[in-house]
């Protein structure tokens, strides 16, 4: 069975990745801004100063950025096969609970407070909102066609 409903393939496979290529730049090539951004408010000065381990930990950060563009992208577009798309959605929907989750040293209000965010707080909060609905929808079998379930896979297998 292919991927028929085109917005999945258009989200997953262009412009999922290519945001996470922008993280991999913003937080290699940019990390006192990736660091200054943060927050919640956008006054914060940007530092003057990243110690060595902030600056190792940042490129380590970009590090998985990229390779999640990568893994989305190649794995993605090199198959059809509905069960290898659920798979590996359903581990970045996990990697999205997560990714939210780190942001809650910033208190709660971060994840609601959508008149409070910077360019760094819609990418974080409001693209991954984005993505991890994308992925609920996508592993429902919203768009699909007919959802797949037990008594379908049972008649499908006597037949």
């Amino acid at each position: 069975m292919s991927i028929p409903f085109f917005p999945y393939k258009l989200f997953f496979l262009y412009i999922e990745p290519i945001s996470a290529l922008g993280g991999a730049i913003y937080a290699g090539l940019l990390p006192k801004t990736y660091l200054r951004d943060l927050t919640l408010t956008n006054n914060t000065p940007t530092p003057t100063a990243v110690t060595w381990p902030v600056l190792m930990t940042l490129y380590q950060l970009s590090n998985l950025y990229l390779l999640f563009a990568l893994n989305e992208h190649l794995v993605l577009s090199s198959t059809d096969n509905i069960k290898t798309w659920k798979r590996l959605l359903c581990g970045l929907l996990i990697a999205d609970f997560g990714h939210l989750l780190s942001l809650a040293p910033l208190g709660f209000d971060v994840y609601w407070r959508v008149w409070d965010w910077n360019a760094m707080m819609w990418g974080s909060v409001g693209f991954v909102y984005l993505g991890a609905t994308t992925r609920m929808s996508f592993l429902l079998n919203l768009g699909l066609g007919t959802p797949v379930t037990a008594t379908s896979q049972k008649a499908a297998k006597a037949s």
